[in-house]
This record gives C-alpha cells, structure tokens and sequence, in this order.
C-alpha cells in the first residue's frame, strides 16, 4: 500500500476520506465567457468561468441562468456551461446582476 489511501474496510465499512477538497482558486473578478465544441461531437457550449461562489450558490446562478436562456447545462469543476450559443444573453444578464463580464475566444 505505497500512497493509496484506504476507502473500505471490513471492520469498519467505507472510510470517508480525511483530506479536505482543495479550494477554487481566486479569479480576478471578471466573469468570462467562452464559446467551446472541443470533445462534444460538434455541438457547441457557453462555458462561464471566473465566479467566486460556494457551490450552492453557483448551483442556484446556474439554474437561474438555464431558466432565462430556455436550455439546459451544467456545473462542473467552479464552471457553468450551457448548452447552444446564448453568449450575447448571457452577457446581458450577467451585468444585470452586477458582474463584469467579457467574452472570451472566438
């Protein structure tokens, strides 16, 4: 057992781990957004970078945010990503809430 943590025991069940998860780095208080097809068999996405929230609260702008455009997507790794080219939408209701916001990419 040279570096693997123990994740199941027959004495005790599953270990639940000791390490905490490492936290989201600081952005620079610029919201980005970013059209991206890369890995998704040609259909495109908004990707949302830059939010200094909890993950609730980046839970809840997301949901908020998919309810506005009338699409779907998703919350992963501190990034929100919705599905189809809502950039410029995006953008508007981004600032109506308070954020500086840029598009980023092509």
């Amino acid at each position: 057992m040279s570096g693997n943590p123990l994740v199941y025991s027959t004495d005790q069940g599953r270990i639940k781990p000791t390490e905490t998860m490492a936290t989201r780095p600081k952005g620079d208080g610029i919201i980005r957004i970013q059209r991206q097809t890369s890995g998704r068999k040609g259909k495109g996405v908004c990707v949302i970078s830059g939010f200094d929230l909890s993950d609730t609260q980046l839970l809840q702008l997301a949901a908020e945010l998919k309810k506005r455009c009338g699409c779907g997507g998703s919350v992963k790794d501190g990034l929100i990503e919705i599905q189809g080219d809502k950039r410029d939408l995006l953008k508007s209701l981004l600032e109506d809430k308070g954020y500086k916001v840029k598009l980023a990419g092509g």
